[in-house]
């Protein structure tokens, strides 16, 4: 049998989803019920609004998705902002290069699903209502969630599905909210910022500023993102014929990279949450072995490409344990936002931050055609100038943030022309 057309993979993944032998119940589209259960009073959906500017996408079962691309809330990702600070900090230079109003909020909390997927401690009424108790802070500000990390994306579309097909959880967390004066919210759509990017990328290809013709790109899909609660994960037909997600093939394929195959792109990357943990020397051996090599020998890859916190981490630093054992592999591993950064002209250092990764990005960009000696010189000459007590460059105004945090803690209306300052 050949390969199967995005059309018939869909009839096949209906035909499972309506014939499940683990349980009678079909798979549903979950936002149906959660605007009846809207319209009886059990909860306030977050409207995705005009305001939002959405872009409508097509899913794995063929369902509509919205994707909001102004006036969001960054969920950010503990991962990212403590271990690749490069990665958030490429997508706030985008949202700034096109003008897109968001609040970098200092009052979010981490999702706790870390300690969910390791299996570690919690359980679904505390899950849920942590992702209800940041959803709520999304809409109390007026702004649409907009979520970083893949993990959580991936906890919080099955916490919608919990909220929505429980109602014993669905009633504790709303006594919990209500303890909190808070009040229990779900957004229209739960929305990863790859998907973001993703109907955002003929405007990011229209910025790239060097040739990536001869740039050989793997990508690996994030498990959190397609795997779990798949029917939410954007397909596109005209995407490597639907065979996979369309993000971040797409933007990949638009800003002129070369997309290289190899056979195990559907492997998890090795991190695995519980395994990372107990079993690390696992971790690091089978993003090795089973990812990086075939990256490597099938592909021929000058950077492996991803879209997720865990995934970046565990393929990048993981490489040091092959070059022990004579696997001198050193693939650059990157986010696609911070490819694109880099191709449309962020500074390395400053934006992308490519000196926190262990693999290193120099042969990369050198092939792109940056001249990251100059910027590493920029860069060193302003590390100086903030010791010699020189003045830091900021993405947003933080001041503005908190003032914005506070005044909704007091209650104050916040108006709308009290834009936050941008840097560039």
């Amino acid at each position: 049998m050949g390969i199967l057309s995005a059309d018939q993979i869909r009839e096949v993944v209906k035909a499972r989803a309506e014939n499940r032998s683990v349980s009678d119940k079909k798979v549903s589209d979950v936002r149906e019920e959660m605007w009846t259960l809207h319209d009886r009073g059990e909860l306030i959906v977050i409207p995705i609004t005009p305001e939002n500017k959405p872009v409508e996408v097509e899913t794995l079962f063929g369902w509509k998705k919205r994707v909001p691309t102004d006036k969001l809330w960054h969920h950010k990702s503990c991962g990212q902002c403590g271990n690749i600070p490069g990665y958030p900090a490429s997508l706030l230079w985008f949202m700034n290069q096109f003008k897109t109003t968001y609040l970098n909020e200092p009052h979010q909390t981490s999702c706790t699903a870390w300690n969910y997927h390791g299996s570690g401690t919690s359980n679904p009424v505390a899950l849920a209502a942590v992702a209800v108790r940041n959803w709520y802070r999304a809409y109390e500000t007026g702004t649409y969630p907009l979520i970083h990390c893949g993990t959580s994306y991936g906890d919080y579309k099955e916490m919608r599905k919990v909220l929505v097909e429980n109602k014993e959880v669905r009633d504790k967390v709303r006594e919990i909210m209500h303890h909190m004066g808070k009040e229990l919210v779900i957004p229209e759509e739960i929305v990863h910022y790859s998907e973001w990017v993703h109907v955002k990328r003929d405007e990011i290809a229209s910025m790239v500023k060097y040739e990536l013709k001869d740039v050989v790109a793997t990508v690996h899909e994030p498990c959190h993102y397609y795997k779990m609660v798949p029917e939410d994960a954007i397909y596109d037909s005209s995407v490597l014929g639907g065979q996979r997600p369309a993000p971040p093939t797409a933007l990949l394929q638009k800003m002129g990279v070369n997309v290289a195959d190899y056979s195990t792109w559907y492997d998890c990357c090795g991190f695995g949450f519980r395994h990372i943990l107990t079993e690390r020397e696992f971790t690091r051996s089978f993003a090795t072995l089973r990812k990086i090599k075939p990256m490597v020998e099938e592909a021929h890859a000058d950077v492996a490409i991803t879209t997720d916190t865990g995934c970046v981490t565990t393929l990048d630093k993981s490489q040091w344990v092959g070059k022990v054992h004579g696997m001198d592999f050193l693939v650059p591993v990157l986010a696609e936002v911070q490819l694109a950064a880099l191709a449309a002209g962020a500074h390395p250092y400053k934006i992308v931050q490519v000196h926190w990764h262990t693999s290193p990005v120099e042969k990369l960009m050198e092939k792109m055609g940056i001249d990251y000696q100059s910027y590493r010189k920029d860069f060193t000459e302003y590390l100086n100038q903030i010791k010699s007590g020189g003045k830091i460059e900021y993405l947003y105004d933080p001041h503005s943030e908190i003032e914005k945090y506070f005044a909704v803690n007091k209650g104050q209306v916040i108006v709308e022309e009290q834009a936050l300052k941008r840097g560039e």
